[in-house]
């Protein structure tokens, strides 16, 4: 794991969609909830993504 204090959770706001909800770590590569979490994030970017989202940590927590 790297020590990037540059990583910030953002969700990605997107009202001419319904149902997707995307975020972002670094504001380039854009993630969707419900394809990418957690398979898709690096170790600090879930742990962090928990951190901010308790409701979708647990709500996931199947997800190996």
């Amino acid at each position: 794991m790297s020590n990037n204090n540059s990583l910030k959770f953002t969700w990605i706001e997107n009202p001419d969609t319904v149902g997707e909800m995307l975020f972002t770590f670094d504001g380039k590569k854009i993630f969707n909830l419900f394809r990418d979490y957690p398979y898709a994030l690096t170790p600090e970017q879930k742990k962090l993504f928990d951190e901010a989202n308790p409701f979708w940590a647990h709500y996931f927590r199947d997800r190996k």
